[in-house]
């Protein structure tokens, strides 16, 4: 399938990213070939600043873009997934909503991904953060909490918390949700039959705001998360199938 014809939404996870979101928009806008990019969907958080204006000021002037709002703060993953369930075309991108990733490796990550249904090929592509621009601290952490997830999960996924994937919206629907499901999206795709692959993507510096994580509290819930995935990676059962006539 050529690339022209794979139109995808890109979903942007956002909370109080004021002076980040409307700028990333923009950039996404640019980015994306308009053959390719069927909408952008920026799913507010609960934000307490004037990041959704920024987004409804675009918005009102580009019908591709949508603003939708959560009444409570519920986290990324939940986000992730209201923008999923929202999307009107079939294949999907994420972006972290700080502007850290860049909107500019999308047309390459599209270009890779197998053909919705394809038996063989990626489901989905993610991607690997090269000359990350994030404190020591975070980049150590991140590559501790990488090896431990890949030690246990074997899911072969160098940095499974870079925002930035390409993946079909119908497979995404299939697997379970949870709060933290969008740092183990590799794993549950390979859990459910579907091959992953991985490219190198640019990381840039925050521009604005500041990180709504930290080592401590990430640590915490993903150690928590890793022994649920993994207890799902051995009790789920995907077999081949046919049907005789």
């Amino acid at each position: 399938m050529a690339a022209a014809r794979k139109t995808v939404s890109v979903i942007i996870p956002v909370y109080n990213e004021e002076g980040n979101i409307g700028r990333l928009v923009g950039e996404t806008l640019a980015a994306v070939p308009a053959a390719n990019l069927g909408e952008i969907i920026v799913v507010d958080d609960f934000s307490s600043d004037k990041g959704p204006e920024e987004v409804l000021a675009i918005a009102r002037k580009n019908k591709k873009v949508r603003l939708v709002r959560h009444l409570q703060n519920a986290g990324q993953s939940a986000a992730v997934r209201t923008g999923v369930v929202a999307a009107t075309h079939p294949l999907i991108a994420t972006l972290d909503g700080d502007g850290q990733n860049d909107p500019h490796d999308l047309p390459k990550m599209i270009e890779a991904i197998a053909p919705a249904g394809s038996d063989t090929g990626p489901a989905l592509i993610g991607g690997v953060r090269v000359n990350r621009k994030d404190t020591g601290s975070k980049r150590w952490a991140s590559r501790a909490a990488n090896k431990i997830r890949d030690w246990v999960l074997r899911d072969d996924c160098p940095d499974t918390g870079c925002g930035i994937k390409v993946f079909w919206r119908e497979a995404f629907l299939k697997l379970p949700f949870f709060t933290s499901i969008h740092r183990y999206l590799p794993a549950l795709f390979q859990t459910y039959g579907y091959a992953t692959q991985y490219v190198p993507v640019n990381s840039r510096e925050r521009l604005a705001g500041v990180s709504k994580y930290n080592n401590f509290n990430r640590a915490l819930i993903g150690l928590y998360d890793l022994f649920g995935v993994s207890w799902l990676r051995r009790r789920t059962k995907h077999p081949a199938v046919r049907e005789e006539k």
